[in-house]
């Protein structure tokens, strides 16, 4: 960052007073930048015994596997994006039934939110803007290797490891699963 947004005048890194870390400090207004983490948000869209799975029709990781998703808008709570993101790239309607995993993704500074959500009916978009296909997948269909991001496995890995231990997923009060991936240091 190089200028300020409140006054254009030049920023300048430095520690604020009663902060602990450098910031974006406006040389002019001394107005603060803060840079946040952003707010992934999705769905596990669930019909019958199949997981709703779309083929990624841009990058980052144009062509391969994922489960609904995308950057939380303003204004709107992480399961009403989960639900938006949902009908804007698979056309399907859900009902979010509980929060199932935070995973957390520090070195690239985002934090993704997944929803069980049960699907209104077996209706979806074969291909949306979004997505170039849009398909139905039983555990033992799930495309494992062509799947776009480790946030998107380790959903659907922990979603069955529960599913085969008798865990009601689509109940209203859910487990959530928390995890924090990092990248391997050498």
């Amino acid at each position: 960052m190089k200028f300020c947004t409140q006054c254009g005048d030049e920023v300048h890194l430095k520690t604020p007073e009663d902060d602990n870390r450098e910031r974006h400090v406006c040389k002019a207004c001394g107005e603060i930048h803060y840079f946040n983490p952003k707010n992934v948000v999705g769905t596990i869209p669930i019909w019958e015994d199949k997981i709703l799975l779309c083929r990624r029709a841009i990058e980052p990781r144009k062509n391969y596997w994922t489960l609904p998703a995308g950057f939380l808008e303003l204004h709107e709570t992480t399961a009403e994006g989960a639900v938006r993101e949902t009908l804007e790239e698979t056309g399907a309607n859900v009902n979010v039934k509980g929060l199932f995993t935070i995973l957390n993704v520090p070195h690239i500074g985002q934090i993704h939110w997944f929803y069980i959500a049960l699907m209104n009916s077996s209706k979806f978009s074969p291909f949306t803007s979004e997505s170039t296909e849009v398909a139905l997948f039983t555990e033992a269909e799930i495309p494992w290797d062509d799947l776009a991001f480790l946030t998107v496995k380790t959903c659907l890995r922990q979603f069955f490891a529960d599913r085969r231990a008798g865990k009601a997923l689509d109940a209203p009060s859910l487990m959530t699963h928390l995890t924090d991936l990092r990248p391997a240091t050498s």
